[in-house]
């Protein structure tokens, strides 16, 4: 017999973390390791219990928002099971782009044919610079708004401006009461690493409130296992705001001098100490604040570089970044 350890390609033990807030989990996953459940008439959601897609099932053809890899063919699965309950066609038409990254996208390939990809016009020009098979651009781009009319069945995409990424778009589903908007808000969990890996800080940060703009009442975010409600945007706003407010004061109380004073030569070691001292005093209120609130709040990994990009970009987006030097 060999140990967990020993075997190849395990991982190794985690630490204890807090327990996770039994809120911030949903339905179990069947055999084949997904979930997918209605969220309201012929609008269905998908999840592994770590990433999120959805389709809407019409008269003419399945609509699919989002090919996540790690679903893959369990998306075909999904269609094919709720088709067959429901006796409507379970051809996939048309596949909507959320945005470009791979995470999101990287099954479109499964879904070839006469499927026809839409997405936001950045979308189509980031997927032909990368040149992936598994993400083939989208013929239907649009800039601002597009109403994209299925079956009978209307569904309103949006770009506010960039925030996890320069092409995240807003998915509306008036007829459904639901907003499908991806990568910004976790239902219950707190963001990874550097505010979910996104690109646009000052955007990410204003994003909740223009998701709340909408009338909605069931919101799919992309990520782990279960949908959000207006209360999960709110915790969310709130422990960005508490950051931003502990990122102003640790800025405000923490002299950068002494740390540039105290190196001879090597002026890197001076701004990492300065700014580790900072992230610090960010973070840590905000780790005991809402650890066993937002589930892995106490990995603390996650608020801290989540904390600097916040930091970061008050610095260097708002300013001043320093003093002005006489």
């Amino acid at each position: 017999m060999t140990s967990p350890d020993s075997c190849s390609g395990a991982p190794a033990d985690l630490p204890d973390y807090a327990p996770i807030p039994r809120s911030a989990l949903g339905p179990a996953l069947n055999d084949q390791g997904y979930y997918v459940g209605r969220v309201e008439r012929n609008l269905y959601w998908v999840t592994d219990g770590t990433y999120q897609s959805a389709f809407l099932t019409t008269r003419d053809g399945v609509v699919l928002f989002d090919a996540p890899p790690t679903i893959g063919d369990n998306l075909r699965r999904a269609v094919n099971e709720i088709a067959a309950d429901n006796g409507v066609t379970n051809t996939v038409t048309h596949l909507v782009y959320s945005h470009h990254h791979d995470d999101h996208s990287g099954a479109a390939s499964l879904f070839d044919g006469d499927v026809v990809r839409i997405g936001h016009e950045e979308t189509r020009r980031l997927l032909l610079r990368d040149n992936s098979p598994a993400r083939p651009a989208p013929e239907v781009t649009f800039g601002d708004r597009y109403t994209l009319e299925v079956g009978g069945e209307r569904v309103e995409l949006a770009w506010h401006g960039p925030n996890h990424s320069p092409d995240n778009i807003y998915i509306y589903f008036p007829g459904h009461d639901t907003l499908m908007f991806i990568d910004v808000v976790n239902a219950g969990w707190v963001p990874i690493y550097n505010t979910n890996l996104s690109e646009d800080v000052p955007g990410y940060m204003a994003a909740p409130a223009i998701a709340l703009s909408y009338p909605w009442t069931h919101f799919i975010s992309g990520h782990l296992g279960r949908l959000a409600t207006h209360d999960d945007v709110a915790v969310h706003q709130a422990y960005i705001a508490d950051i931003e407010a502990s990122a102003q004061e640790a800025l405000a109380s923490v002299n950068p001098v002494p740390y540039f004073m105290n190196i001879e030569e090597n002026a890197w070691a001076g701004v990492r100490g300065y700014l580790d001292e900072v992230t610090e005093r960010t973070a840590a209120p905000v780790i005991a604040k809402y650890t066993g609130v937002l589930a892995a709040a106490d990995i603390e990994i996650f608020t801290r570089t989540t904390s600097f990009a916040i930091m970061q970009s008050l610095r260097l987006d708002r300013g001043p970044s320093a003093p002005v030097h006489p």
